[in-house]
């Protein structure tokens, strides 16, 4: 079984002109299925606007897949026919805010997006029809109170940009840190600094995604606790400064 908005993103991708071979491979539907909601399926005559389909851009998306997962949410127009996206941002980091309204652009171009000011936060915001498609997690209550599974295209996204959803997932739920401990040396206590990741979240489902693709792109992590990953291994943590960093 699959849920409306699975199927709308399947159907959406075969009238973009794609094969049903080919939006079969990516969506991990079968080609029957797709065929059988071709003929049964109508588009309602109440959209105001078609569904424009996938991200534009897949490396963008990953990033704000993750941005969402962390401290994003959806929630519908108060009268009714569309929904507005919101990226809780800090304003210690002027840097993500932008990197933030960047992204959105990328996924939706021509689509307006906003910040609204809110006590130490911005409300990175934008508005549309088709942001539940975009991100079928979105359902009533936190995420963590409800399942949190990724469609089979938003997959192929991630296997196609881990490090992406890495630093996405980093910069809503995660930190870089300097911790240090001390050390006799001869007889003297010296003080030694090393970095390291973490991440947190209340979503067990959510914590498993990030370990999953930290596996994928070989990172070595730790679980701190049942809602802490920790990244300390020198070389692991290299590997994050290289592709994720910390936040600006």
């Amino acid at each position: 079984m699959y849920d409306v908005s699975t199927r709308k993103r399947a159907l959406a991708l075969v009238t973009q002109g794609r094969s049903l071979n080919s939006v079969s491979r990516q969506t991990g539907i079968s080609r029957a299925a797709i065929r059988s909601w071709q003929q049964h399926i109508e588009p309602s005559p109440r959209m105001a606007s078609p569904d424009p389909g996938p991200p534009a851009d897949d490396r963008a998306y990953a990033y704000l897949l993750g941005l969402y997962l962390g401290d994003g949410c959806i929630s519908a127009h108060p009268r009714g026919g569309g929904y507005y996206l919101r990226i809780a941002c800090a304003d210690a980091w002027p840097g993500l805010i932008q990197e933030c309204r960047e992204a959105i652009a990328k996924v939706r171009p021509g689509i307006g997006v906003y910040a609204l000011q809110r006590e130490g936060y911005k409300m990175v915001t934008s508005y549309s029809r088709h942001w539940p498609s975009l991100f079928p997690q979105h359902g009533p209550g936190k995420k963590h109170e409800r399942s949190i599974a990724l469609a089979p295209w938003q997959r192929a996204i991630v296997d196609d940009h881990p490090w992406e959803f890495i630093r996405g997932l980093i910069h809503s739920d995660g930190c870089r840190i300097t911790n240090w401990a001390t050390r006799l040396v001869a007889g003297e206590r010296k003080r030694y600094e090393y970095p390291r990741y973490f991440f947190t979240n209340l979503s067990g489902d959510i914590i498993r995604l990030f370990t999953d693709t930290l596996d994928h792109v070989g990172v070595d992590w730790k679980r701190a606790n049942s809602h802490n990953i920790s990244i300390a291994r020198k070389a692991s943590v290299a590997l994050m400064d290289t592709h994720v960093g910390p936040k600006y």
